[in-house]
C-alpha cells in the first residue's frame, strides 16, 4: 500500500517523532528571486556587439576591461598593492604572442585578513571568427557579471576572509591570464585558502544544475555547500572531477581554476553544463533566461558565504 503523504508533511512527522532532527531535514527549495537589474546590465553590456567578442589584444577586449575597472571603482573596491591591472605577455600553444591584462580588486576580511579567497572569472572570449561576432554571453560575460554581483554583496556585508577578485584575460588562449597570476601573485600562494572560479553561470536550464567541480580533490569543501537549498529550480550539483570523468566531462582543468590546481592551490569551479550555443555566434543575451541566471548567481553568492564562514574553522 502506498501512503499519499506530502514530502513536507512526512519530514515534519519525522522531525516530531525524533527520527530526524530539524538540522537533518533537507532545506526546502526556494522560488526564483527578483532579477537584479545591475546583474542583467553587466551581462548585457559585456556581451554587446560593440565589445566585438572581447578577444585578447583587441579594442573589444580593451573596452570590456575598462568597463570592469569602472564597475570596481564605482563599488569602491580597492586595487591591491600591485595595482588594478596586471599586464602580461604569453605565447599560445600555436606560437601566437598574446598581450593580455588581468583586472584586480580586493576587499579586506574581518576575521582572517591574512588568508585570501581568490574569486575569478575570465572576461575574454574568441572575438570575431569567420566574420561573425562571438559575444560569449554565457562564456563568460555571465561569470564576470556573477563575480561583480558577489563583489557588491561583499561591499554590503564584509567577508571573513580577505577576497581578491580577478577578471582574467586570455582564458580562451590557454588559461594564460590565470597562469601568469599564479606565477606572479599579489600575495604568497600559501596564503590563498581557495580559488573560486566562475565560468558560464547563466544557462543552467540545460539540466537545472550549477555544477561544483573540485570537491573530489578537496572533500572538506563539500559539506559546507551541501546544505544550500535549490533556488528557482536550480540546484548545486557535485562532480566532473573524478578519475572516472573523462574527456570533455572532466572539468578539473577546463577553465582558469586549472592554473591553481596545477600550482596546488585549493580550488572550486562553478559553471553550467555545455549547451547548443557554446562557442558559437549564437551565444547571445537573448538566449539567457533572466530568472535562471539570477537563481544561479544567488546560488554562487550563497556558496561563497558558506565557504567563507566554514574555511579555517
Amino acid at each position: 500500500m502506498r501512503l499519499h503523504v506530502s514530502s513536507a508533511a512526512l519530514i515534519a512527522a519525522l522531525v516530531l517523532s525524533g527520527c530526524m532532527t530539524a538540522a537533518e531535514a533537507p532545506a526546502a527549495p526556494e522560488a526564483a528571486p527578483a532579477v537584479d537589474s545591475q546583474l542583467w546590465e553587466d551581462l548585457s553590456i559585456l556581451a554587446a556587439d560593440d565589445m566585438e567578442g572581447r578577444g585578447p589584444s583587441t579594442p573589444g577586449g580593451e573596452k570590456a576591461r575598462a568597463y570592469i575597472v569602472s564597475r570596481f571603482e564605482e563599488m569602491g573596491i580597492a586595487a591591491p598593492a600591485m595595482g588594478r591591472l596586471q599586464p602580461f605577455q604569453a605565447t599560445t600553444r600555436r606560437g601566437a604572442v598574446v598581450n593580455g591584462v588581468n583586472v584586480l580588486g580586493v576587499i579586506p576580511g574581518t576575521r582572517r585578513g591574512d588568508r585570501y579567497i581568490v574569486v575569478t572569472a575570465h572576461y575574454d572570449h574568441v572575438g570575431i571568427a569567420d566574420g561573425q561576432i562571438h559575444n560569449g554571453a554565457d562564456d563568460n560575460a555571465s561569470g564576470v557579471a556573477t563575480m561583480l554581483a558577489l563583489a557588491a554583496d561583499l561591499k554590503r556585508q564584509a567577508p571573513e576572509h580577505s577576497v581578491i577578485f580577478v577578471a582574467f584575460d586570455a582564458e580562451e588562449s590557454g588559461l594564460l591570464g590565470a597562469k601568469h597570476f599564479v606565477e606572479a601573485p599579489p600575495v604568497p600562494l600559501e596564503s590563498i585558502a581557495l580559488n573560486l572560479n566562475f565560468d558560464m553561470t547563466a544557462r543552467a536550464e540545460t539540466d537545472g544544475k550549477l555544477w561544483v567541480t573540485g570537491t573530489y580533490q578537496h572533500p572538506t569543501f563539500r559539506p559546507l555547500l551541501e546544505g544550500i537549498a535549490p533556488v528557482g529550480g536550480i540546484s548545486l550539483a557535485f562532480g566532473k572531477d573524478t578519475p572516472e570523468d573523462t574527456g570533455a566531462n572532466n572539468w578539473v582543468e577546463a577553465s582558469d581554476h586549472g592554473a591553481f590546481f596545477r600550482a596546488n592551490v585549493p580550488f572550486l569551479y562553478l559553471g553550467v553544463e555545455f549547451h547548443q550555443d557554446y562557442h558559437k555566434p549564437t551565444d547571445d543575451v537573448d538566449r539567457v533566461q533572466p530568472a535562471v541566471f539570477q537563481s544561479s548567481t544567488t546560488l554562487a553568492i550563497r556558496s561563497f558565504r558558506a565557504l567563507d564562514a566554514g574555511l579555517s574553522r
